[in-house]
């Protein structure tokens, strides 16, 4: 075998373990879409509900094989975490067996899930494996069940790891082989450029539009996404205004018993005539347009929602929870405020004092839209491609030196 890396156009199996609409979903889904420099093929298990991907139908190649992988596996005690295992053996066993795996330059896992059965699925073949983190890796972001099986199986395994930040890379790496690539890269996020040519730029908020301040959350609705907590301080904050408070984000993964206590503790704050739950929303940007105020304030610590990206790109003034991969993006007083997490009284404050003051308002929302590294879906997939060419090339140099050492041995 020789030390040359093989050229040409990669070709990159994706695994999903769904294609229901979720945050790991949309930004594959415009990763996928953004014309990517390697030859894509997406391979997912049935899924009961959603169809995040059928937008790639005549672009990308998807194979529908195995079993549904279901949630709520670590909350469902011994019996489901078993029934889970057995559920990932069958999956790994259909990926490892599929030809575009076999004869794949690299496989990248999008999720938890995915790089559990994937890694399974590698630890017989040769394919560089790349996992892609998307939540920071710690019993309390992924479960128990789901914190076992990414440190000792998936991360261990790992020829590659693409991490949405610091945070999220840090909290992976004592489980990572020491030879492993490591890259941060945001998700891709749907960003554009502000217009220059547009009457109203979207960061100007010296003149407001008609109508009373809007404050809003882009996010699923999910008890760990605080939605409860940034109402709790919009209750505070403008109880007695006519501020309006809005939630886009859809109830999934069995949260719409979360979402009927938001609209009943509401009413009991006598703000329900004021707070718009608008489910999923389509094109964010369309929403984010008519916000004043974009706050992201997580009970426990963010990895990086894209939500965050997304605030800052379309130059609304931005509001984070002062941990985790917020808080790399956001500089206090400079392009957003960054307030104490799991904290109402201090968020209430925040969202006051951007209410009375409009140039404070304006000059955040402003150098938002330079925040430095904000990247087009179309830079953030060129950063991927650059990232599984690295990996396929050192795992070919790896295999050569393999192959030079046995010979060496046989001799």
């Amino acid at each position: 075998m020789s030390d040359a890396p093989v050229r040409g156009m990669l070709r990159v199996v994706h695994l999903d373990h769904t294609s229901v609409p979720g945050g790991a979903e949309f930004a594959l889904l415009r990763l996928l879409q953004a014309d990517p420099e390697w030859k894509p093929l997406l391979l997912l298990p049935p899924s009961a509900a959603g169809g995040v991907y059928a937008d790639l139908a005549g672009r990308v190649p998807v194979r529908i094989a195995g079993v549904a992988q279901r949630a709520g596996v670590s909350a469902g005690g011994v019996g489901a975490a078993a029934l889970a295992a057995g559920r990932l053996l069958v999956q790994a066993a259909v990926t490892r067996l599929d030809p575009a795996f076999r004869t794949a330059d690299v496989v990248n896992a999008n999720t938890a899930r995915a790089a559990a059965y994937g890694a399974l699925a590698a630890v017989t073949s040769r394919v560089p494996f790349v996992v892609h983190l998307r939540d920071l890796v710690t019993p309390e972001a992924l479960g128990g069940f789901g914190f076992s099986v990414m440190s000792r199986l998936a991360l261990p395994r790992a020829d590659g790891v693409i991490a949405n930040s610091r945070a999220t890379l840090d909290s992976a790496r004592p489980f990572l082989r020491a030879d492993a690539a490591t890259v941060v890269i945001p998700s891709a996020s749907g960003l554009r450029p502000a217009d220059p040519a547009s009457d109203r730029r979207p960061g100007d908020t010296t003149v407001r539009a008609a109508g009373p301040l809007r404050i809003g959350m882009l996010a699923r609705i999910d008890p760990w996404k605080g939605q409860s907590l940034l109402l709790e301080a919009f209750a505070r904050a403008h109880g007695d205004t006519d501020a309006v408070l809005e939630f886009a984000g859809a109830a999934l993964f069995g949260h719409a018993d979360h979402l009927d206590r938001l609209r009943e503790r509401a009413e009991e704050l006598g703000v329900a005539d004021r707070v718009v739950f608008h489910g999923h929303v389509e094109q964010p940007a369309e929403v984010l347009r008519r916000w004043d105020v974009a706050v992201q304030y997580s009970t426990r610590p963010e990895p990086l929602g894209q939500n965050v990206l997304q605030y800052l790109a379309a130059g609304r003034t931005t509001v984070v929870a002062g941990e985790g991969g917020p808080a790399e993006w956001v500089e206090h007083e400079r392009n957003g405020l960054v307030v104490p997490p799991r904290d109402v009284p201090a968020l209430s404050a925040a969202l006051h004092r951007l209410a009375e003051d409009d140039a404070l308002r304006a000059r955040l929302a402003r150098n938002a839209l330079t925040t430095p590294g904000l990247l087009s879906d179309a830079e953030v997939a060129a950063a991927h491609a650059a990232f599984f060419r690295t990996v396929r090339d050192r795992a070919g140099h790896a295999g050569a030196r393999r192959e030079r050492v046995a010979v060496d041995r046989r001799r």
